[in-house]
């Protein structure tokens, strides 16, 4: 990981978009089906819709990366868990999709980096993050985690919040157990 504190490519039209604090908010039903979306995969070069994953259970997770060169502190051990844990979701028969803010190449860059195996997608737009309503906050939008069932239906969703900023791996694989 690029430890530096270059903060280059930090302020651009993604960050002023998103400058101003919008709390998350906890809109979608659970149980309900949830926004469709279509994406780039930056890791595997190809566009993904969620639903093309009817049939098949599904962890949504929105991550916080502002720049290649910034991960958000809270966000950053989690990106590392889920990487290191996709295995134990895909043995499942889940598939993890990670979603962020940064453009095509930033994003190159961030699973280079890291070592992604995991799908990234990604969302330059923010309008995946604001249609979950995950909210948004000093240039990036929030993180949150959806689990949906192999119907797409809500069955678990976690906001971010500053007693509790991500769904532990645990939390999130036992909820494919219900």
């Amino acid at each position: 990981m690029l430890t530096s504190t270059d903060f280059s490519g930090l302020l651009n039209e993604r960050f002023f978009r998103n400058l101003l604090p919008i709390p998350a908010e906890d809109a979608l039903s659970l149980g309900k089906t949830t926004p469709n979306f279509t994406l780039p995969d930056i890791t595997n070069g190809r566009l993904v819709k969620l639903s093309d994953y009817l049939g098949k259970p599904v962890l949504l997770a929105f991550t916080r990366i502002f720049t290649e060169k910034q991960y958000c502190p809270f966000c950053y051990p989690h990106i590392i868990d889920l990487n290191e844990n996709y295995d134990r979701f895909t043995s499942r028969g889940i598939e993890v999709l990670m979603i962020t803010s940064t453009d095509e190449r930033q994003s190159q860059i961030v699973i280079k980096d890291l070592g992604l195996k995991l799908p990234l997608l990604s969302d330059p737009s923010c309008s995946t993050f604001r249609n979950y309503k995950v909210g948004q906050a000093l240039g990036a939008p929030l993180p949150a985690q959806f689990v949906l069932d192999a119907q797409g239906k809500l069955q678990y969703r976690h906001l971010f919040s500053f007693f509790s900023h991500n769904a532990s791996i645990e939390t999130l694989l036992a909820q494919f157990e219900k």
